[in-house]
């Protein structure tokens, strides 16, 4: 965002999102946010964008799959949504970290790099992969000169990646295949035991699988409320999820009910067999 954008440019933000992806922008100039359609399963809204844009518009960021949502746009509307940035000449960041995976991989979009020449598309290796501690990611672009200005900056930063990380990345990118059905299988695999959780407590909870990803957005009814009831779970069972407003965000409406649950993970029963006792008890 600090190459692409100049003091002053605008920026148009699909949300809810990653929060960087607005607070970074709005370090530099003003951000417009244009939320997913909640009532049609957070659905992507291009005409809104095309709506929030302004001759001073720099840059459209969109996250596929969205964090939090799990939401994934069909292919004609991703398709019309980069076709709509190269008209008015404003350049499409997609933030692509958890592609690969899609519940259904037939439904893995098109990179926008792919599609476009003068996207970007961000990826790394700590989300779909599963390997964050190797610290390694890029960024995938067709316009060279702007690839030169990306890596200018990065040295002002980091410099260079660690040579270890950058070795152990690239066994792991030419094993991609294997690593993402091993990760796609353990989302597959929990997904039951949540759809079974939430159907439990239907007094309780709104609850809609993630498209892709590994983290869902559900919806707490309790009268105590979703902040108290994250706490409570946290301090008495040792179940973390994170409320909303965690990530608080200064363009859009933050939900005062929802949280993030993470389903990437093995071990995943243990935890809602001890979030689902700490409900019993309080029931009882």
């Amino acid at each position: 965002m600090q190459v692409l954008l100049e003091p002053g440019d605008h920026t148009v933000v699909v949300t809810p999102a990653y929060q960087a992806a607005e607070t970074v922008p709005l370090s530099i100039g003003p951000v417009t946010a244009v939320p997913l359609r909640e009532a049609e399963g957070w659905a992507l809204d291009v005409d809104a964008v095309e709506a929030a844009l302004r001759p001073g518009t720099r840059v459209v960021s969109v996250n596929v799959p969205n964090n939090p949502t799990g939401a994934l746009p069909d292919e004609p509307t991703w398709c019309r949504l980069v076709e709509l940035c190269d008209e008015r000449g404003v350049r499409l960041f997609a933030d692509e970290v958890f592609r690969g995976l899609e519940l259904e991989p037939r439904r893995s979009l098109p990179q926008a790099v792919d599609l476009s020449p003068t996207a970007l598309s961000l990826n790394v290796m700590s989300k779909a992969y599963g390997l964050p501690g190797l610290r390694i990611g890029w960024v995938a672009c067709r316009d060279r000169a702007l690839l030169g200005r990306l890596e200018r900056a990065k040295h002002y930063t980091s410099i260079c990646n660690a040579g270890p990380s950058e070795v152990l990345a690239l066994a792991a990118l030419r094993a991609r295949e294997t690593i993402l059905a091993r990760n796609r299988g353990i989302v597959a695999g929990n997904l039951p035991l949540v759809d079974a959780f939430f159907g439990r407590f239907p007094e309780l909870f709104s609850w809609a699988r993630p498209d892709g990803g590994c983290i869902a957005y559900p919806r707490y009814h309790g009268q105590d409320g979703v902040e108290r009831m994250c706490a409570d779970l946290v301090e008495t069972a040792g179940v973390l999820l994170l409320p909303a407003s965690v990530y608080a965000s200064q363009v859009t409406a933050t939900p005062a009910d929802r949280f993030r649950i993470g389903v990437g993970r093995r071990g995943l029963a243990e935890g809602l067999e001890a979030w689902e006792n700490r409900l019993s008890s309080r029931v009882a």
